[in-house]
């Protein structure tokens, strides 16, 4: 809207095409979209205008002083013809061409071919169908969305191999679990319902599940406004949406301390999807929120157990956990036994303390295990932070006392979290700690496979483990 309304305030001949397919990864709902689907303006009616609009220039009748008057004329003419108000394109002085058929190759070129030698902002609505030309895709648009690999004669989509959990699933099964047993919880979804398993209480109690569509920060406006009402609003964003929502975060959610607890998913390394939508910042923007509270699991177990604890906490929480399967044959803990802001130590170690937060600590631990074997030692001790807000100053405090050298490992960016957290506790308390940070430094990372990824960053076991090593070494 800001962009529509700018571009009408100034004179330029730019064409806005906008493709309509009511879809996003789910079918879209709202006002804005029905808005768009009862649009209807006639062809012969905007042929019928051109042609008037030529001759009233020829004749001198109409300049460009006095476009925006013969607008309004013609709005209101257009209006009493076809009975209908002026659609919002129009109310901004935009000239409005559509809908017209998208896959209409032929017919988008005669349209485009006619006004592009209108003057002024216009715009172009085409509608389309998700996925034209393939057919198993045009029935189940939103399983195709995504649908990985695939054989594009059968439609048959290839197994990935693993039958292991998701972590999406654990959190919609949980999410479903604690609706059930608390009547104040409500789910909010900016148009992510199946890409994060919200869908599983959208099916079972469609009246507590709001999908607002692609509209971020409304969303945790939104959940604001509830949770000062007595609600308890569980939004499932993905970590690289979330940006566009910080300033409500920050001003609606934060500033007034309201109970709204974040689900952040895909965060870390995610993969196919490119730069755009790694979830590698969220640790660094929320850490710096006054009130947020930040939480990542290593486990299933932990994001069931951490949901309900953010469930009974009071104000902002925020449950960051990655894209992809639930790691499995992992070291548990016992969740009944750990508090909020509470580390668990999952290995001893006499010289040097490795700290991590989140999924990642399974692949250091074994990044460790195969460390020891190379250097014959019990060297390496390890913590599962588990909260990097408010984190445990506790276990910092003992690292500071008895350790040189701390490693922080975390998958999102060196800058702002948890080694930085780190670094700045030993530094303001004065102790003598070396501390190397271990996660993605400052750039952009891009497209690939998880594993190639990881790798690239030498944030796999194998790299892991050479960075122990040189840690030991030096």
């Amino acid at each position: 809207f800001e962009g529509l309304n700018n571009t009408s305030m100034n004179r330029n001949n730019l064409l806005i095409v906008v493709n309509d397919n009511h879809m996003a990864i789910d079918p879209i709902k709202g006002g804005f979209t029905q808005y768009l689907v009862d649009l209807t303006t006639s062809n012969r009616y905007n042929r019928w205008r051109w042609w008037l609009y030529q001759i009233a220039v020829k004749r001198h009748w109409v300049d460009d002083s006095k476009k925006n008057q013969l607008q309004s004329r013609h709005n209101a003419l257009k209006a009493w013809l076809t009975h209908q108000p002026n659609n919002i394109f129009q109310g901004l002085h935009l000239r409005y061409f559509g809908p017209t058929n998208g896959h209409d190759v032929e017919g988008l070129v005669r349209i485009l071919t006619e006004i592009k030698y209108h003057k002024g902002p216009r715009v172009l609505h085409i509608v389309t169908t998700k996925g034209k030309g393939y057919k198993p895709a045009e029935l189940d648009q939103t399983t195709w969305h995504a649908p990985g690999e695939f054989d594009p004669k059968s439609g048959e989509r290839k197994s990935s191999g693993h039958s292991h959990q998701l972590w999406q699933d654990v959190f919609g099964q949980e999410l479903l679990r604690l609706a059930r047993l608390d009547s104040r919880i409500v789910g909010i979804t900016p148009a992510m319902l199946s890409g994060c398993s919200m869908s599983i209480m959208k099916e079972a109690i469609p009246q507590r599940v709001f999908d607002v569509g692609i509209a971020e920060s409304h969303a945790l406006t939104f959940a604001a406004g509830l949770a000062k009402g007595g609600i308890v609003p569980v939004v499932n964003v993905y970590s690289s949406f979330l940006q566009r929502a910080y300033d409500q975060i920050v001003h609606d959610v934060a500033l007034t301390r309201q109970h709204v607890v974040i689900c952040v998913d895909r965060a870390g390394i995610v993969g196919h999807d490119g730069a755009t939508h790694h979830g590698l910042l969220d640790l660094c923007f929320l850490r710096s929120i006054p009130n947020m509270q930040i939480a990542a699991p290593r486990t299933a177990e932990d994001l069931r157990y951490m949901m309900q604890q953010a469930i009974q906490m009071d104000g902002p929480v925020a449950i960051r956990y990655p894209r992809g399967n639930v790691p499995q044959n992992v070291t548990e803990t016992n969740n009944k036994l750990q508090e909020i802001g509470k580390a668990v130590q999952l290995r001893q170690g006499t010289k040097i303390a490795v700290l991590t937060i989140g999924a990642i600590g399974n692949t250091t631990y074994q990044a460790i295990e195969e460390a020891e074997k190379k250097a014959g030692s019990n060297t390496w001790a390890l913590w599962d932070m588990r909260w990097l807000k408010p984190i445990d100053t506790n276990v910092l405090e003992h690292i500071g006392q008895h350790y040189h050298t701390v490693i922080t490992v975390e998958d999102g960016m060196t800058e702002g979290g948890l080694g930085s957290a780190v670094s700045e506790y030993m530094t303001e308390h004065g102790f003598p700690v070396r501390v190397i940070r271990l996660g993605v430094k400052d750039q952009f990372v891009t497209h690939g496979s998880p594993d190639e990824l990881y790798h690239f960053l030498h944030l796999d076991k194998e790299g892991l483990c050479e960075s122990l090593l040189q840690a030991l070494e030096k």
